[in-house]
């Protein structure tokens, strides 16, 4: 990262591949995601910059080859965070302070990775297990041990942000 980059820093999780490069869905209010996300990436994407993870590449390779390529490809030149036994540890305790079950194990590594390298915003569409409520319990729990805590946004609302505030 260039010292002088003022840009807000954006971690993309497994979710925004996936609906970004995936045939469209014939389910309506699932296609107009895959929309926003593309919409995200080919006009917004720039203003900010972008890292993933170890656990995203990990997550993308699974299943249908010809998909999983489309999701490596869609993260090729975005910076890789490597998974740290420190990440790995703040994961393993996110996981349980939130009782979250072991098949949502990536959800605590992409929230560790985001604390640890202190990332602006978590882009995701998966807010099953780190929605509102795990939000703030994170925060609150993050604010007295003073760690960093990033904000969770999908597509959607990230296109609200930068309008409201020019970002």
């Amino acid at each position: 990262m260039a010292e002088n980059d003022a840009r807000k820093s954006l971690y993309i999780e497994t979710t925004i591949p996936s609906y970004a490069t995936a045939w469209d869905s014939r389910d309506v209010l699932h296609l107009a995601d895959q929309l926003v996300t593309r919409a995200f990436w080919e006009d917004e994407r720039q203003r900010f910059r972008l890292y993933t993870s170890e656990a995203v590449h990990t997550e993308c390779r699974r299943g249908d080859p010809d998909a999983a390529a489309r999701r490596i490809g869609f993260l090729g030149g975005i910076e890789n965070y490597p998974l740290t036994g420190e990440i790995m540890e703040l994961a393993e305790f996110y996981r349980q302070f939130l009782g979250l079950p072991d098949r949502a194990k990536a959800d605590s590594l992409h929230l560790a990775v985001c604390v640890l390298h202190r990332v602006d915003y978590l882009l995701t569409w998966n807010c099953t297990h780190l929605g509102p409520v795990a939000h703030t319990k994170v925060r609150d729990y993050n604010e007295k041990q003073g760690l960093w805590t990033p904000e969770l946004e999908t597509p959607r609302t990230m296109m609200e942000i930068i309008r409201k505030e020019k970002i």
